[in-house]
């Protein structure tokens, strides 16, 4: 985004230097292959709170390019985003791919020059003025008048910005799956269910999320999880990944209304088994048996003998289950990471570096980070669009 835009703003000479063999890969996995482009959510101010760290200082950016001009500069480069019923954005053609032809179409129309298995991995101030780059691919350093890193999470990136003198917080996993200790809910791995209240505990800190939550054969994930993962990677990383989960299945009913729900179906469902009548339509049935077995009751007995206490647990694990978390998912199943350069040392108007003039830093290199939903590349369009027109800028000035 940042090559194309100072290209098209007429910087003459744009280089991208790619280590990969194939650029934008990220991008051709997200979304299991479908990318979630950006977010339908137009306020700059709401955008903003969409994201555990920045979501203050990303206001600014936020109000010169946000999610309305990411989908305009998109439709402007032949790439129709289409909103689905949650607010994601996908392109029309449900492809990642699709998205990648777009930008490499718009940086071959603007003559920006990618350059592939060449890694940029020692910057340093040149004599003359710009910078010297070395690295792996390259026959001879190159020079550059302006220099961008939009490295991402790769370490590579943040070893040069901290040799160009910025601070860089270090970085934790960030949107990921937790692992559970116990057993309870291995029977229904696989099941979704929507509107689940989830309230994690780590020492004297709280966090809480409601959505969408995925039952795993390991523990947890879907948005929700993912969500409260994001708000709480820094806590759950100094914590080990341990603590405590209060789990609300009741989707809001509450301890109150699921007693006298479970009253009622004992007086008008009286003859009928416990696992044949289900007293609550939005659980499925695997579940509901689930919660059964956690009680201790058999699923045939009848609604008319079940006992008080086994009620009371019920009630219990389906509005204030508590599970312990004993890790996050698999390693290398996170997203993205927390953590980076201090957004105190970058200018979010120009994404331009305050300790080192001349250089710009954008995307998951920094110390910003979003829940899922295509908030992170809004955030990577964002400062890469705001870069380029401020190379542009003062490229023309020099």
């Amino acid at each position: 985004m940042a090559a194309i835009t100072a290209a098209e703003q007429g910087v003459g000479q744009v280089c991208v230097l790619e280590g990969t063999p194939e650029p934008l890969q990220k991008v051709r996995i997200s979304g299991g292959g479908r990318c979630n482009v950006t977010h339908a959510c137009w306020d700059p101010r709401e955008l903003a709170t969409h994201y555990p760290r920045g979501s203050r200082p990303l206001r600014g950016p936020f109000s010169r390019f946000a999610c309305g001009d990411a989908i305009a500069w998109f439709d402007e480069h032949g790439l129709t985003l289409v909103e689905e019923p949650d607010g994601r954005m996908f392109p029309q053609q449900n492809s990642s791919e699709a998205v990648i032809q777009c930008l490499q179409n718009a940086a071959k129309a603007s003559r920006v020059q990618l350059r592939t298995r060449a890694m940029a991995q020692q910057v340093s101030l040149h004599p003359q003025g710009g910078f010297q780059i070395d690295g792996r691919g390259l026959e001879k350093p190159l020079r550059a008048h302006k220099l961008m890193l939009a490295t991402g999470g790769h370490p590579s990136g943040r070893k040069m910005a901290e040799a160009l003198g910025h601070r860089v917080v270090p970085p934790v996993p960030s949107l990921f799956s937790l692992s559970l200790q116990g057993r309870e809910l291995a029977a229904c791995s696989g099941i979704a269910i929507d509107d689940v209240s989830l309230d994690l505990k780590l020492d004297d800190q709280r966090f809480r999320q409601i959505g969408r939550v995925l039952i795993t054969h390991r523990g947890l994930s879907g948005p929700a999880t993912l969500r409260l993962s994001a708000f709480a990677a820094r806590a759950l990383h100094q914590s080990g990944y341990q603590g405590e989960l209060k789990v609300d299945w009741s989707a809001g009913l509450g301890h109150q209304q699921v007693q006298q729900r479970l009253q009622r179906w004992r007086q008008e469902q009286a003859r009928r088994t416990l696992a044949a009548a289900k007293p609550f339509e939005h659980l499925p049935r695997r579940l509901w048996q689930a919660f059964l077995v956690m009680a201790g009751v058999d699923g045939n007995l009848r609604w008319a003998d079940l006992p008080l206490k086994a009620e009371r647990q019920l009630v219990e694990n389906l509005c204030a289950q508590r599970l312990s978390i004993k890790g996050r998912g698999p390693f290398g199943e996170e997203f993205v990471t927390a953590g980076g350069v201090d957004l105190g040392e970058v200018n979010l108007a120009t994404m331009e570096s305050r300790r080192c003039p001349g250089l710009y830093l954008a995307g998951e290199l920094l110390d910003v980070d979003g829940v899922t939903g295509g908030f992170n590349f809004q955030a990577c369009w964002s400062g890469g669009w705001l870069a380029g027109q401020a190379i542009a800028a003062s490229a023309a000035v020099d």
